[in-house]
């Protein structure tokens, strides 16, 4: 099935609800990541197309869109758990296919399949994984970090939000410079929305956060973008981006 074309949205990068463009501000520093027509096909269906995106180092990215837009494909594909379809994909600098290791190993994620270990407590958790990474590391700084000092049960008796904390922890320990949430917000009541919230604000480097929680999100962004159908349908500041996604849905309505 040949891919879509652009969405007249896309191309002029703006929909209603945008506001002036936000590139400027970061146009001196170094490009983490740079995709020219991304696209990833599943079977005939096509969970994005043609995608054109830059974000600079220590950018805050939001990504908006309704179940099925291209969310969580765009971070799997910056994660390189999967390869572009088509198009042009570079991270730091490098082809994240031929070099897959290097850029993987500068990046970190948060998503709903966590690979902590389910019969281990978090700080058992932290210390396989400082090990693995062959670090040395503040376990117990970690862990008060993320409120989890006090808990020595394994992991399975953990809340969601308990768990969202510890991966994060992990996060902070493995020091990416571009770090990836998946709805990080998904599963967690308005007090531990909260703290993974004051989180994520404290984390270093390059963050994009795919979410439905996008007021809650974007107090954390600094710019947006708005996927639907797997296409770009609006980017700017991000704290427009409940208003543009509103506008994109009436839109929706109306056809």
């Amino acid at each position: 099935m040949p891919i879509p074309p652009a969405s007249a949205a896309a191309e002029e990068a703006s929909a209603p609800g945008a506001g002036p463009p936000v590139e400027g501000a970061v146009a001196e520093r170094a490009v983490v990541v740079q995709a020219r027509g991304l696209s990833r096909r599943f079977g005939r269906r096509w969970a994005l197309a043609r995608l054109d995106l830059t974000v600079h180092a220590g950018e805050r990215l939001l990504v908006v869109g309704a179940n099925g837009s291209g969310k969580s494909t765009l971070l799997t594909l910056l994660s390189t758990l999967l390869a572009p379809t088509e198009g042009q994909l570079s991270l730091f600098g490098l082809d994240p296919v031929r070099d897959r290791a290097r850029v993987r190993a500068r990046i970190g994620m948060v998503r709903h399949a966590h690979g902590l270990y389910e019969d281990l407590s978090a700080r058992d958790n932290l210390v396989v994984r400082a090990r693995l990474l062959g670090r040395p590391v503040d376990v117990a700084g970690l862990l008060a970090t993320v409120g989890l000092d006090d808990r020595v049960e394994p992991l399975r008796s953990y809340s969601a939000g308990m768990r969202k904390r510890l991966q994060l922890a992990c996060v902070r320990l493995e020091m990416p410079d571009l770090v990836l949430l998946d709805e990080p917000f998904s599963a967690l009541d308005p007090a531990g929305c909260a703290d993974v919230a004051a989180l994520v604000g404290e984390l270093p480097g390059t963050v994009l956060i795919a979410s439905h929680q996008v007021d809650r999100a974007a107090a954390i962004c600094t710019r947006a973008i708005l996927l639907d159908g797997g296409q770009l349908r609006w980017s700017g500041p991000a704290d427009q981006a409940w208003r543009a996604w509103k506008a994109v849905q009436a839109q929706g309505a109306a056809r």
